[in-house]
């Protein structure tokens, strides 16, 4: 059973910024700064289990293509790896980003992060790239859609 999910408030940054690096294993904060959760807390995601982080959701309604959807970031702590955890948030968004009349949502990945490649097709996800220089030289990126 995954632990419940309520919808994000910005408070939750502190948590998420003391424990992201050690979930990737590497320096990843720089990629998720607090306005993220400033601006689009309404539509992120937090999974607790006994009072700690268990997993969260950075989404947003894209405000310039009024079709889309975009998910920035997430993480599942380790402890709550393989228990369907992402699967539910994911889902949940998706119900979030059909509210606000979304129909298509994406994300992007690193070109290493085979995981999240993988986890992405098993979503439904058309996966397309790596994308040459999507953030900048040297910066290629994978790239995920999905009709909702």
């Amino acid at each position: 059973m995954t632990p419940p999910l309520r919808p994000a408030v910005p408070g939750d940054y502190d948590a998420i910024a003391a424990v992201v690096d050690g979930w990737w294993g590497r320096p990843i904060l720089p990629s998720l700064p607090r306005m993220f959760l400033d601006h689009f807390h309404r539509t992120s995601l937090i999974a607790e289990e006994a009072g700690a982080l268990a997993g969260f959701l950075v989404g947003f309604p894209s405000p310039s293509l009024p079709d889309e959807a975009y998910i920035h970031f997430v993480g599942v702590a380790p402890g709550a790896r393989k228990s369907g955890l992402a699967r539910v948030m994911y889902e949940r968004f998706f119900g979030l980003a059909r509210e606000h009349g979304r129909h298509v949502v994406k994300a992007i990945t690193s070109p290493v992060n085979t995981a999240s490649i993988a986890f992405h097709r098993r979503m439904g996800f058309d996966v397309a790239g790596p994308v040459p220089g999507y953030n900048g030289p040297d910066k290629d990126a994978i790239t995920f859609s999905r009709t909702i």
